[in-house]
């Protein structure tokens, strides 16, 4: 998963039962936005959480961040794809906070694209994600958080 970081993402690797200590890292004493089945255990204390109850784009936007977790992230490309399951959410939850903590289990890591679209379904609602968002003008001036979050942060876990 290096390219993420080629892609200004920041990578925590960690045990699962180290996922709140990230999260606390990251986004201790904000606000956040959470998929309904999102796993509790990866929240700490210090997060005030709000589960996504089909929100408006607005009350999201009110929130710091995000917390998800994925269905499949790619090495080769450093892309991971959210493909809105329960513990991922609605594709607005991850676009529109600031800050995206994303949770990937190391078995969730595969090589190539196609070794991804095998283990995604191509009728549900795919967000591709490489990096945090940006874009760049026609005098190829950097722009980020113009289409998601600014900031992207990649847990990826082992098992406890």
């Amino acid at each position: 998963m290096r390219r993420l970081t080629d892609y200004r993402a920041t990578v925590h690797r960690c045990a699962d039962n180290e996922v709140a200590q990230v999260v606390d890292q990251v986004l201790g004493g904000r606000r956040v936005v959470i998929p309904s089945g999102l796993p509790r255990h990866w929240l700490p204390a210090t997060v005030a959480a709000t589960a996504d109850e089909n929100h408006a784009a607005e009350q999201i936007d009110d929130m710091d961040g995000v917390v998800t977790a994925a269905a499949v992230a790619i090495a080769e490309t450093g892309t991971i794809i959210l493909d809105a399951a329960p513990d991922q959410g609605r594709r607005v939850i991850s676009l529109v906070p600031d800050v995206h903590v994303c949770v990937l289990r190391v078995d969730q890591v595969v090589a190539t694209v196609p070794d991804a679209l095998a283990r995604v379904d191509p009728h549900r609602p795919l967000t591709w994600i490489s990096g945090p968002s940006a874009t760049s003008d026609i005098e190829l001036n950097r722009v980020e958080g113009v289409h998601g979050p600014r900031n992207l942060h990649v847990v990826i876990t082992t098992y406890p």
